[in-house]
């Protein structure tokens, strides 16, 4: 079964919204370059607190340097952290003694080629890839929550070689998750803006994509 990861959780009700329907993972989003969804650490510490288990709460941190990012869990409470930007190999293991029992996923923004290597080069050293359909290198650096979709043949070979599980990201919604899916063959996928109506979790959105999502 294909896990989902919804993120953008914005209050104690939508991750309870999410979960109802079927997520077994929660997006909550940290300060960032741009992009929708942040909220601040205190928020996104009640909604951790809040969810029970075995729902993963996904802290995104755009922080790079390994005390930052240790600092950003520890203030949060999440039981896993995703890495929305490269950072040094040798953070990760800084991260894995600092944070024995929070899992770690690194995004990998699928822009072309290189995108192989990236995941290749720390696919081993992290719990979970996440491939999405960020800008690094824009003036006004994306990171994530873009609603684009990427190249999913490149996606596919990423899956096919990784050493760990892979979520697909990067403009999933009810009407393409299902030839995603087929197309990618990920571990989960996640998605934002795809479940949303004017910003908000729209539950009769969220049904429609399980819905397409069952028929993959």
């Amino acid at each position: 079964m294909v896990r989902v990861k919804i993120c953008c959780i914005a209050s104690v009700a939508e991750a309870r919204l999410a979960i109802d329907h079927g997520a077994s993972a929660l997006g909550l989003v940290g300060r960032m370059p741009s992009g929708p969804g942040v909220i601040d650490d205190a928020r996104i510490a009640e909604i951790a607190a809040a969810t029970p288990p075995p729902i993963a709460t996904f802290l995104l941190t755009s922080e790079t340097e390994p005390d930052a990012i240790i600092g950003h869990v520890r203030r949060c409470g999440a039981n896993t952290v995703q890495l929305v930007d490269a950072v040094h190999p040798d953070a990760y293991g800084d991260l894995r003694r600092a944070l024995p029992h929070v899992k770690i996923v690194q995004a990998i923004h699928v822009t072309g080629p290189e995108s192989l290597a990236a995941a290749r080069d720390c696919g081993a050293r992290v719990d979970a890839l996440l491939l999405d359909s960020g800008q690094p290198g824009a003036a006004v650096r994306e990171l994530g929550g873009t609603g684009r979709v990427h190249d999913w043949a490149l996606s596919a070979r990423i899956v096919a070689g990784a050493p760990c599980p892979v979520f697909l990201a990067g403009g999933l919604r009810p009407a393409n998750v299902a030839e995603a899916v087929r197309a990618v063959r990920p571990f989960g996928v996640d998605l934002c803006t795809g479940v949303r109506r004017d910003g908000r979790l729209d539950s009769g959105l969220l049904a429609e994509f399980f819905r397409a999502l069952a028929g993959a």
